[in-house]
């Protein structure tokens, strides 16, 4: 145990009032919680994590997570004193525009920050998929006397992180999974936004954890450095457990609203930041103070980090050395590049009339690709069966058990931190969060699989991965009112309006095998971005594509599947996903009948978005107004593609629970409604003519 010096004091308070001082000229921010876990996070990052601020991205630093991101003015003081890109001068601009210092931490915009937070118990479930991503690195490439993935994961937490479901989702995973590098320091401070936690939240968390199968210990006094120190050396030496530290920290320490929920989110104004320096002891003058002996201690961290990086880019040339394939996978999976003949062994699926639900179509690409892409790893909220999501023979994510481990083993290859297949449970909101923190760590192309009905569990974390721009595929399936029996719970309507909304999101519905094959090579190739493939349970033929274009068309977004004899088309059929056939077959009997007719496959608005003006024009030409689009989905948005005079044949209400070929034939999807519809804009353009 370290005793507190003067040093360490100065240290903490020079934390507490940067924090202070920045969010009080911003006149916008959150000061309750710099100034009541300053201590605890001083301690932390002065002796305990291990990071480079040269080199932000060093491998095998030790994550940070402040999942109670609305404490961001505490990392970003963290991270300016320590030596990280930042300086004084973005300090100072916090909240501002364009500044470095945003209101909520945000990846990939500010130095040092590991993951977007602020939506609170996101961060939390970040952190649990960095330590299963560590975990799992460790068990693939690690060897005797060859420890080259060896680094912790750290999470700063609230009530209101604590509070969130998902954040208990994880929890659970995490206690269940034995994952002894995380820890969780436990702000518990007894307040949150409106009220004291008493009014909300009065069970013991301590036990709550434990029951997940944590390790906890209490912390009295969240100002006793020596007893936060002896806290984390103990959930250190905690191999076999998560821990948390619950931390009794006091909101607002030292300033006028001490314990109100009044301090967690309002800045205290100029009159209670000179009442708060004082009673702390600090000078009120000048703004921004750093004491050159505080900064010489926190900037320590630069030469340590330089070294603890540099013995580190030893063990690697010494791994590489020793084992020079695995140590070039390794590369491979650090740089997040594909290595070479990834998808040497995608199948191409030979024209069937009966065909395939691309579900099954993706479970076979999957399988395909993943013994040669080893970041590859994934898995569902208990579903697999029926998302065909499971990698075979790669093993399943899971420490050993005790005992019956024949009993109690899969048949994907047994349990093993090195497995690829991460069984979630039914907990799809954690699923989110979780393959988005081991995107975050590096290393993956981690995937997540359920219905698309509960995307809507997991949108919060969807919306976040597409924010950072992680590198996620999201494999949802039963994508429609096609689902049949189960009726409407589970017959998404809404969904895929919904999930386009998302900016920086690629959905992708692809309408046969084929283009299911070319969709997992977009999702796999797109590195800046999550993509979400959108897949049958049902049936699809898989189109002659001797007689039809191409599936390679799907990169474009939308492309002409099959074209008026004369290339001059009079009507225009749009469909994505399973309605693709329905149109394929609905343009031939229209074209018997003499109408030339143009079929559009668009499985992703967001691909065709990305082209040009002119190449859109191209597929969608302007002169053709008679333009039907069918989806098994609401209208929203298929304006902008229909045009002013065009229609669209979706679902208006919720599903039915029937076979799914009735509810199909009740809702209008079939061939004879959609050649009426496309007749009916005939007439009407002729009759506009006309007139």
């Amino acid at each position: 145990m370290t005793v507190a010096t003067q040093l360490d004091q100065q240290c903490i308070n020079t934390l507490r009032f940067l924090s202070v001082d920045m969010i009080q000229k911003a006149n916008s921010g959150h000061p309750g919680l710099p100034l009541g876990a300053a201590t605890m996070a001083c301690v932390l990052w002065t002796r305990w994590l291990k990071y480079n601020p040269r080199n932000p991205h060093w491998f095998n630093r030790d994550r940070f997570v402040l999942s109670a991101g609305h404490g961001s003015a505490l990392l970003y003081s963290l991270l300016h004193l320590t030596g990280y890109d930042l300086a004084l001068d973005d300090i100072k601009q916090f909240r501002q525009w364009g500044s470095k210092t945003p209101g909520h931490p945000e990846r990939g915009h500010t130095p040092g920050v590991e993951t977007t937070t602020g939506p609170l118990g996101q961060g939390f479930g970040n952190a649990v998929g960095m330590a299963i991503a560590e975990a799992q690195l460790a068990a693939r490439y690690n060897r005797p006397g060859h420890a080259l993935i060896d680094h912790h994961t750290f999470a700063l937490v609230s009530d209101g992180d604590l509070m969130e479901g998902v954040a208990s989702e994880a929890a659970s995973q995490a206690g269940h999974l034995k994952l002894g590098k995380l820890t969780c320091l436990y702000d518990d401070n007894y307040v949150t936004l409106a009220a004291g936690t008493d009014i909300t939240f009065s069970e013991n968390r301590a036990l709550r954890f434990e029951a997940y199968g944590w390790h906890t210990i209490a912390v009295a006094d969240g100002n006793d450095l020596a007893a936060i120190d002896t806290a984390l050396a103990a959930a250190r030496a905690e191999t076999a457990r998560p821990s948390l530290i619950l931390v009794r920290t006091h909101i607002g320490y030292g300033s006028p609203e001490q314990d109100s929920f009044k301090a967690h989110g309002s800045p205290l104004g100029v009159d209670d930041v000179r009442k708060t320096k004082q009673t702390l002891g600090w000078p009120t003058e000048p703004e921004f103070l750093i004491p050159d002996e505080a900064l010489a201690h926190f900037r320590a961290a630069v030469e340590r980090g330089a070294q603890d990086e540099a013995a580190w880019n030893e063990r690697m040339s010494a791994y590489a050395r020793a084992f020079p394939d695995m140590a070039e996978e390794l590369r491979y999976r650090l740089r997040d590049e594909l290595p070479p003949g990834w998808d040497a062994n995608i199948p191409v699926f030979q024209a069937d009339a009966k065909g395939l639900a691309t579900r099954d179509a993706s479970g076979k690409v999957m399988n395909a690709i993943a013994p040669r892409l080893p970041a590859l790893t994934g898995g569902s909220a208990d579903l697999d069966p029926s998302t065909k999501t499971a990698l075979k023979g790669l093993g399943d994510f899971n420490p050993p058990p005790a005992k019956n481990a024949d009993e109690q083993g899969s048949d994907s290859g047994g349990w093993s931190y090195a497995g690829r297949n991460l069984h979630f449970g039914v907990r799809e909101h954690a699923m989110g969060a979780i393959v988005n923190g081991l995107a975050a760590h590096g290393g993956f192309i981690p995937y997540g699989s359920t219905f698309l009905i509960f995307s809507d569990y997991m949108r919060p974390a969807i919306r976040l991965a597409a924010l950072m721009g992680l590198h996620v595929v999201h494999v949802f399936t039963h994508d429609s009112i096609a689902v049949g029996e189960d009726g409407p719970t589970h017959q998404p309507v809404e969904q895929l309006a919904s999930l386009r909304a998302i900016p920086n999101l690629i959905v992708i519905r692809p309408g046969d095998a084929n283009e299911t094959a070319v969709a997992w090579r977009v999702a796999l190739e797109t590195r800046d971005r999550p993509v979400m493939l959108v897949l049958t349970r049902q049936e699809l033929p898989t189109l002659d594509r001797s007689r039809y274009a191409a599936a390679d068309g799907l990169r474009r977004g939308a492309y002409v599947l099959s074209d008026a004899t004369d290339g001059k088309p009079e009507l225009i059929l749009i469909a994505s996903g399973s309605e693709v056939g329905l149109i394929v077959a609905a343009a031939e009997r229209l074209q018997q009948q003499g109408i030339a007719v143009r079929c559009v496959s668009m499985p992703s608005w967001e691909l065709f978005e990305a082209l040009p003006q002119a190449e859109r024009d191209a597929v969608l030409p302007p002169s053709v107004g008679a333009r039907l689009a069918v989806e098994l989905g609401v209208a929203q948005g298929w304006d902008r593609y229909t045009g002013a005079r065009g229609d669209m044949l979706g679902v208006q209400r919720f599903g039915a629970s029937a076979p799914a070929a009735v509810v199909l034939r009740e809702y209008g999807f079939t061939v004879d409604n959609v050649c009426a519809r496309a007749k009916a804009l005939l007439v009407l353009q002729q009759k506009q003519s006309q007139d």
